[in-house]
């Protein structure tokens, strides 16, 4: 058996499982994630995160992140 020599984390974000080094904040994440520049809300195991609690909120091993964005249409 093979050994990892380093230890990811894994969570979703926007139903797709993704692996990151280390649990971190809402705010580091959408740094490092693919997002939207027109996201409204994020959701961190279906609650919403207000924008000044992104530096304090921690994304950890098996959470379930959503970032809900502005869809224009008519």
């Amino acid at each position: 058996m093979t050994k990892r020599t380093t230890d990811l984390i894994s969570i979703t974000v926007n139903g797709t499982a993704v692996e990151i080094q280390t649990s971190m904040s809402v705010k580091q994440l959408l740094e490092t994630v693919d997002v939207p520049p027109n996201y409204l809300a994020v959701e961190v195991n279906g609650d919403v995160v207000p924008r000044e609690d992104y530096s304090a909120t921690t994304v950890s091993d098996g959470d379930d992140i959503e970032v809900v964005t502005l869809v224009g249409g008519g």
